[in-house]
């Protein structure tokens, strides 16, 4: 009785020394005896104590950072370049596999594999292009990556360049160079006001000037047709006597100007302003 009481409790401590639990965001790779026995999911798992081991496997997005480092670009200028790359393992049992058993440590791999990308791509550029194309060179890590980790089971879900930063005294004349383009634009901003506002100016002066000019024209030609009317009323009214009708409207002007007019002692006020009109003055009897 003791004997299978033993037994019993020998079985026991194995049966819990090979309980396993798998979580949602892992799966497992059973080994027996150092070789692939099976896949396993999510749940609970047993193994057989010392004779299987079981490898968990992190299936969800990681992310793993570039160290920063110095690549020499185009123009033969040292930029501070750093990215961040995205990646999981695949969930099917091939790419599992493929993770842990073809690349020794595949996180330290994707680092050293984009660091080496990074230089080969902006190698190629110029620190000016390297800056305004930053989605061209996250594209093409990104190519790279996933062509290379294929292998390994992994999908690479992104790539992030973080900076690309030139040397100190590189920075600062680049500085400098946007100050002055600036101050540029916003004096070819205020010259193009200015230049607005005076041939706004110049335009309302021309448009005053034009309606003077209209206005002097108009009475002028109020002027000569009030002139016109009347010389047809005298011709019509006084014919023979025009001449005589603009005296009295010459010495009606001058009378109303209170000018003064002398009459001769010998002569009759109406004879004299006859004669000024050039009308024969009236004999006395």
């Amino acid at each position: 009785m003791t004997v299978y009481i033993g037994i019993a409790v020998v079985a026991i401590v194995i049966f819990l020394a090979g309980i396993r639990v798998i979580r949602p965001t892992h799966r497992g790779l059973v080994e027996r005896l150092g070789r692939y026995n099976r896949f396993v999911k999510a749940g609970f798992q047993w193994v057989m104590p010392v004779v299987e081991t079981l490898h968990s496997v992190n299936i969800t997005e990681q992310m793993v950072d570039a160290a920063p480092q110095e690549i020499i670009t185009y123009d033969n200028l040292n930029a501070r370049v750093d990215a961040q790359v995205y990646f999981k393992v695949k969930d099917d049992e091939g790419s599992v596999k493929a993770s842990q058993y073809n690349v020794n440590n595949y996180q330290w791999q994707i680092v050293n594999l984009a660091r080496t990308t990074l230089r080969n791509i902006i190698g190629t550029l110029t620190l000016k292009s390297a800056n305004s194309e930053r989605g061209k060179i996250n594209e093409e890590l990104l190519k790279t990556l996933s062509s290379e980790t294929a292998r390994w089971g992994i999908d690479v879900v992104r790539t992030e360049l973080k900076e690309i930063d030139p040397p100190k005294d590189v920075q600062e004349t680049m500085n400098k160079v946007v100050k002055a383009e600036n101050e540029k634009v916003a004096a070819v901003d205020f010259a193009t006001a200015r230049e607005t506002v005076a041939d706004g100016e110049r335009r309302a002066e021309i448009k005053k000037a034009e309606g003077v000019r209209q206005a002097t024209i108009l009475e002028a030609q109020g002027e000569a047709e009030a002139i016109r009317l009347v010389n047809e009323a005298a011709e019509k009214y006084f014919v023979g006597n025009a001449q005589i009708l603009r005296r009295l409207q010459a010495l009606e002007t001058a009378l109303k100007s209170n000018a003064k007019i002398i009459v001769p002692s010998d002569k009759d006020l109406v004879n004299v302003i006859g004669e000024m009109a050039g009308i024969i003055p009236l004999k006395r009897e």
